[in-house]
């Protein structure tokens, strides 16, 4: 995550780094976005090589869709398309891992693939149900998602496993109240994130992170019930937000 170095207090030691790299080592740095105007990207520049690779647009998304899908045989309308393209986003391997799931789907027996269809193939019960404990976090409904979390826990999903699906789901919210624009995450689930961060808001999903990252900690070194902790949890993010009461 280079984006962390925009800042020159930040840079600091790679900078003096980036002076004199070692000649036998090999630094790979990534970046959604990166300042050009920082004495860290012109060190970059200078001391090695830099790579764009950017993402394709939603047009050019569109097309590539639309072609692939020629290739299999069949048609999508224009509003399946588009809500395959919500729901994954403009990288391709996402992209192409739904197109298979919803060719796979239709099968043989149709030649045209409809917006059901790619909600059908796209979602799943686990799915449903970790847009369940979104909504219920966000909404502070912490029995509702205590009941969410047990259901996933019943669908076979491991503690480790669950833990960071709560915090992709914190990374993701936490990605749209940063962004100045459409953020670097699909349509869809901004959508669904949507409540989750306007109810914490930048600070408190940063504390939301800590909370995350000392349960898993736990969770690991102390031999704790990983159910409980889970619950635990997920009742300190259910919480009501306190509100200041105006003088």
């Amino acid at each position: 995550n280079a984006e962390r170095y925009n800042s020159e207090a930040a840079a600091g030691a790679l900078l003096a780094y980036l002076e004199s790299p070692n000649e036998s080592t090999i630094l790979v740095l990534l970046a959604h976005k990166i300042d050009k105007r920082t004495k860290f990207y012109k060190a970059c520049k200078k001391a090695g090589e830099i790579v764009e690779c950017p993402a394709l647009d939603e047009r050019a998304v569109v097309e590539w869709v639309r072609e692939a899908v020629r290739t299999h045989g069949k048609s999508m309308d224009g509003g399946a398309v588009r809500a395959m393209v919500d729901r994954t986003g403009n990288h391709l391997s996402d992209v192409q891992n739904a197109l298979t799931l919803i060719v796979n789907y239709v099968g043989d027996e149709r030649d045209s693939i409809s917006i059901e269809d790619v909600e059908a193939a796209c979602t799943d019960v686990a799915e449903e149900e970790v847009w369940a404990l979104t909504d219920a976090i966000a909404e502070s409904r912490s029995g509702d998602a205590l009941v969410a979390l047990r259901r996933l826990t019943d669908l076979g999903k491991h503690p480790d496993e669950l833990i960071g699906t709560i915090n992709w789901l914190l990374k993701s919210a936490y990605a749209v109240a940063i962004a100045e624009g459409q953020p670097n995450i699909s349509r869809f689930v901004a959508q669904k994130v949507g409540p989750l961060t306007k109810k914490l808001g930048v600070v408190k999903l940063r504390a939301a992170f800590a909370l995350c990252t000392d349960t898993q900690f736990m969770m690991r070194t102390t031999g704790v019930d990983s159910e409980l902790a889970l619950e635990l949890l997920v009742v300190k993010l259910s919480a009501p937000i306190a509100r200041r009461r105006s003088a």
